[in-house]
Formats: C-alpha cells, structure tokens, sequence
C-alpha cells in the first residue's frame, strides 16, 4: 500500500509542478500587487499600501454594482439554464428518430467560442440595423428599434439571454449523461405498477440524478460568478452590466492600477471560494458523485 501511494505521487508530481507555475504562482502575485500601490508603470517601485485598496474597494458604489449585477445574472441564468437543461435532457433520453442528429444540434451553441456567440448576438441586436428590432417591429410587437444593449433596463436580460442559448447545452449534456445511466428495472416496475409518469420523475428520477445535477449546478455557477468575455463583447465597460471581472479588468488595465484591481480580482477568488463551499456543503454533493 505505501509502494502505490508513494507510486501515485510521483506520477502526480508533474502535474502539481505544472499547476504551481501555471496558476500558484499568478495568484499568489496578484494577492501580493493587492496590498501595494503598484501600477503597469512602476511594478519594479511600488510601496505597501496595506488594506488601503480593499478599503477603498468596499467604499466604491460601482463594485458594489458590479457585485449586484454579477450575482443577478448568477442566480437568473444558472436557475433558467438548469430548467431548461432538464427539460432538454429529457427528451434527448427519450427514444426518438433522429436523435443522435438532435443531441448533435443541440450541442452547437456550447461549442462556439463566447466571443464570437457574443460578437454574432451583438450584431443581431443591434439598434440600426439588428435582426432582433426587425423581427419585432415586423410582428407589431415594438413602434421603433430599441438599442438592447445600450439601455440600461435591458442590457442586463440580454447579456442573460445570450448565456442562455450558449450554456443550456452544457447543462443539458451533464445532466443526460445522468440520465442515461439511471437502472432501467426501476421504470420497468413503476411501469408495470401504474405509477404516473409525473410521479416516476419526482420519486424517482430526480432523487437519481440529483449528485449530476448540483455537480452541474456548481461547475456552471463558478463560471457564471467569474463572467467576463460575454458582457464585456456585448456591453463594454458599462455599468448596467458590469461584472466583477469586467470591473478589475477595466483597472488593471485602462486605468493601469494594479495593486486596487489585483484587490478586486482578490476578492473575485475569494467569492468564487466561498460559493463552492456554500454549493458543496449546502447541497451534501461529493464532487466525484456526479460521475
């Protein structure tokens, strides 16, 4: 036993090397930046600030909107991917014709790249010439063309919805492959019982695929929380839609203060930290029971 363990840490040993260098090493500088007054200009001369830039970061309104619009956009486009996803999901379990060519379409918004998916909405709502404007005045449904992701009531639903259409796939599939290894003996004597298809869902089903599904739920919800490339494509630096990632980008980088936007990408890790604690603990999932 010690031979195999010792065995399986050589061969991990790699690994772990690579992962320091690749990802250790970056955030242990960007906590490091945080706690100083550094900017693009002056890595080499910068001075220890302490907690001044969490300080002032926690008396900024705008991150505290970014903050808002991150979670709003969390909570709204996870819950309404993973309600979609099932759905999807079973009726891609179901027997029908065509149903490897239908898995195959359903996949295609999940494997374009979010920015070009981002690129290709955006020009679709554009205010002057967008598809969008003239399907609806077309059918009646608006007076003139509305600028979507200009205005600020509706920037936020439209970044929603395009992460909708691209990431439901990817609910979809983790949760069918849930589905597919379910025993079947127990829908053989549900049926064979008379036990509404309804029931068979609630007492059978869900209870089944549940670990599938907050593994699901948990791995699209970290990537909701650190958002980036969709909203900064579709609205730029806007404040109506600015996440927490887009916010420490615009200082690490336009405003060129590195030690306040590594405070804010600090912050970033440490709420993506927390929520998969509270996902994990809250939701009793081991995250090798999905598999």
């Amino acid at each position: 036993m010690h031979q195999r363990r010792r065995a399986a840490w050589l061969f991990l040993l790699p690994m772990l090397v690579v992962l320091t260098g690749v990802a250790g090493w970056p955030l242990f500088r960007t906590v490091f930046f945080s706690f100083t007054d550094a900017t693009l200009a002056t890595l080499d001369g910068f001075q220890g600030v302490g907690l001044d830039n969490y300080l002032w970061l926690m008396r900024d309104p705008v991150w505290w909107r970014a903050v808002w619009n991150t979670l709003v956009f969390t909570v709204v486009s996870v819950g309404i991917e993973t309600a979609l996803g099932l759905g999807i999901a079973l009726i891609l379990n179901a027997h029908l014709p065509g149903r490897g060519l239908l898995r195959a379409a359903v996949l295609i918004p999940w494997a374009i790249p979010t920015v070009v998916s981002a690129q290709m909405w955006g020009w679709m709502f554009h205010d002057l010439y967008g598809v969008v404007n003239a399907i609806l005045m077309g059918l009646g449904l608006i007076a003139e063309p509305r600028a979507w992701t200009a205005d600020p009531d509706l920037a936020l639903p439209v970044v929603i919805a395009v992460d909708v259409w691209k990431s439901t796939p990817f609910m979809a599939l983790l949760i069918l492959a849930a589905l597919q290894m379910l025993p079947r003996d127990l829908y053989e004597a549900a049926r064979v019982d008379g036990v509404h298809p309804v029931k068979v869902f609630v007492r059978i089903t869900l209870p089944l695929i549940r670990p599938a599904l907050m593994v699901a739920v948990l791995f699209r919800t970290l990537d909701a929380l650190r958002v980036f490339d969709l909203m900064y494509v579709l609205t730029g630096n806007s404040r109506s839609t600015m996440s927490m990632s887009v916010y420490a980008r615009q200082y690490l980088i336009d405003f060129q203060d590195v030690g306040y936007g590594s405070a804010a990408a600090t912050l970033l890790v440490l709420v993506l930290a927390v929520a998969t604690v509270l996902a994990v603990t809250l939701g009793r999932v081991r995250v090798d029971a999905g598999r």
